[in-house]
């Protein structure tokens, strides 16, 4: 059951959401750094929150957040064990609905992990038993389909393949952690295996790789089960390997990018680190390790140079990017997952708590906040904004707010 609610008096204020929303085709914005890049958002929200704007229902279970591209929203959902792509118009009207592959209970965690990533009028999604799947965005047509845990003699994690396609240069890179293919590139147009990382020989790590590219060298840099690396994003040469040992291997933050520099964080009291890389590209030095921070899984943002991230027992820190000391800290705001646009960030609770607040150092605080009250199990999707509107996804629902400026809410919100 499908099911959408758009108040008749909002119509004309989401008419203008359409003509400026902001693509973000992929999990954790444009680049899978946290940071959308919006504009003329409210400073704050009124006492109980930004106006609601529609909500869409029976989506089945997941973790994941959304994609906005070409006007279209994508997100995923298990429905029996069975994962679904969704397509919606940005009214909420459900355009599409393609089942993609068998998904598994996730061991007591049950829910899609993948985020569906736009690209080249395809969209990608990578399922918790390791099945690679090309979608027609349009129609939402399966193009092709590849078993990679099969094809690669890969070995799933414990929670089940938890990360989203990354496509560079018209390549899907995955990590199904077999043998001599710890890392595979496949051909975005055919799914044929562009090439496969040699000599690696780790399992996946829960992470979703990232392009490196600070204008002299150009990789892909991700963590394995043992393992932070770096490859040539053309041939899959391994470029370097730095041992990183985390509690059950687990690797959820996609890493972050300093200059030169790669940062790291864990859950489970492990904290961060930050490594350099080497002038030829071939290694990375450790510059500093820092024990507070312990992002699980909600993911860190860089801004000017400091770190930010939500600790496992609530506090969110800004760190120093150079020395890796505290900056600032809010104690029990709240541990979760956080993203960043127009001068504040948003962060989303397990406590289901949307909580917006001031990332200057000097005075780092809560501004507003307000509850999420619909859907049901965790609250561990990533928040998104795009076109002025925020959409938070809980279980089987996503909800689209209104958070875009305009004078009525200033007025309201005194901003």
């Amino acid at each position: 059951m499908y099911c959408k609610s758009l108040s008749l008096a909002l119509a004309s204020a989401l008419v203008a959401h359409l003509a400026v929303a902001a693509d973000t085709p992929r999990f954790r914005g444009p680049n899978g750094d946290g940071i959308f890049a919006e504009a003329g958002l409210l400073a704050a929200w009124p006492e109980d929150g930004p106006e609601l704007l529609w909500t869409a229902e029976g989506l089945g279970e997941t973790y994941a957040s959304v994609s906005v591209a070409g006007g279209r929203l994508y997100t995923t959902g298990l429905t029996g064990m069975s994962g679904s792509v969704f397509a919606f118009d940005l009214e909420g009207k459900l355009l599409w609905k393609t089942e993609y592959s068998a998904e598994f209970d996730g061991r007591g965690y049950p829910g899609t992990r993948t985020t569906p990533t736009v690209a080249d009028g395809n969209l990608y999604v990578f399922s918790a038993l390791g099945t690679a799947v090309a979608l027609d965005a349009e129609s939402g047509e399966v193009r092709w389909k590849v078993d990679l845990f099969d094809k690669f003699d890969g070995r799933n994690t414990y929670f089940g393949a938890a990360e989203s396609p990354l496509v560079v240069d018209g390549k899907v890179i995955l990590t199904p952690g077999g043998p001599d293919a710890s890392v595979v590139a496949l051909d975005g147009a055919t799914g044929e295996t562009v090439w496969a990382s040699k000599g690696l020989g780790d399992s996946p790590g829960y992470c979703t790789p990232r392009l490196f590219d600070n204008g002299k060298h150009r990789q892909i840099v991700t963590l394995v089960a043992k393992h932070l690396v770096g490859l040539d994003p053309a041939t899959g040469n391994v470029e370097w390997r730095q041992p990183v040992t985390a509690e059950y291997d687990i690797h959820a933050v996609s890493p972050e990018f300093i200059g030169d520099s790669i940062y790291i964080s864990h859950g489970y009291n492990q904290g961060g680190k930050l490594f350099q890389l080497a002038a030829d590209g071939k290694s990375v030095t450790e510059t500093w390790a820092e024990g507070k921070l312990d992002v699980h899984h909600g993911g860190a943002i860089v801004l000017d140079g400091k770190i930010y991230g939500a600790a496992s027992n609530g506090t969110w820190f800004a760190l120093n990017g150079e020395s890796g000391e505290i900056a600032a800290e809010i104690k029990r705001l709240g541990k979760g997952s956080m993203a960043y646009a127009d001068g504040r960030l948003y962060g989303y609770t397990e406590k289901g708590e949307v909580i917006l607040v001031d990332p200057d150092p000097a005075g780092f605080k809560k501004i507003s906040s307000f509850e999420i009250t619909r859907g049901s199990g965790h609250h561990w999707s990533h928040p998104v904004i795009s076109g002025g509107v925020l959409y938070i996804r809980h279980g089987g629902v996503l909800m689209a707010y209104d958070v875009k400026a305009d004078a009525k809410s200033d007025v309201e919100t005194g901003s």
